[in-house]
């Protein structure tokens, strides 16, 4: 469980057909064989490490339901470490598997920060509800607006300068997990 507030943003240093190695510092303090960690919004698991970066194996699922095989060398990717029981949980509760991936659309400046407007995938709709949760490439967020096709994000300078947003650009993939607690709702519903 993750909370999708962003430790890190890390870079690729390798990805082949089934490894992803991750260059980064901050979250290799505590890092384990076996750990998991949030890759973009993808809860991976650790299977390599190394001074300075670790490695994940990639299954063909994941790569099928995320943005992850499209990384190259140097790109920056956002990290999180799981959740630890005694942590202050200041995104929302976030799983760390991808519902969907989505183009951003636009992306225009309003003040000092950013309005991104992302494509809403149709199954996701219901899920997607103004002021409500979404996680991002790994990044806990609150929609501003919905519409049929798309949605919007408020993104905040700390926000743009400490993720991996601040390399996006129009018709760039993201990585979305709808609320957790939406899905469940419309599970119990549905009964």
């Amino acid at each position: 469980m993750f909370t999708g507030i962003v430790e890190e943003v890390g870079t690729v240093g390798t990805l082949d057909s089934n490894r992803l190695v991750v260059r980064a510092s901050r979250v290799m303090e505590d890092l384990k064989m076996g750990d998991s960690i949030s890759i973009n919004g993808a809860c991976m698991t650790v299977v390599e490490l190394d001074k300075g970066s670790f490695g994940v194996d990639v299954s063909p699922e994941t790569l099928r339901r995320t943005s992850l095989g499209k990384l190259e060398p140097g790109h920056r990717m956002n990290l999180e470490r799981p959740l630890s029981v005694n942590d202050r949980l200041g995104g929302h509760m976030v799983q760390g598997h991808v519902d969907a991936t989505a183009r951003i659309t636009s992306i225009r400046p309003e003040g000092d920060c950013f309005i991104f407007r992302v494509g809403n995938p149709k199954r996701l709709s219901p899920y997607i509800v103004e002021k409500g949760f979404i996680t991002v490439d790994g990044i806990s967020l609150t929609v501003v607006k919905k519409s049929i096709s798309s949605f919007t994000l408020s993104i905040i300078p700390f926000t743009l300068q400490n993720t991996n947003l601040q390399d996006k650009v129009a018709g760039d993939r993201v990585n979305l997990e709808a609320d957790i607690l939406a899905k469940y709702v419309e599970s119990i519903l549905a009964r």
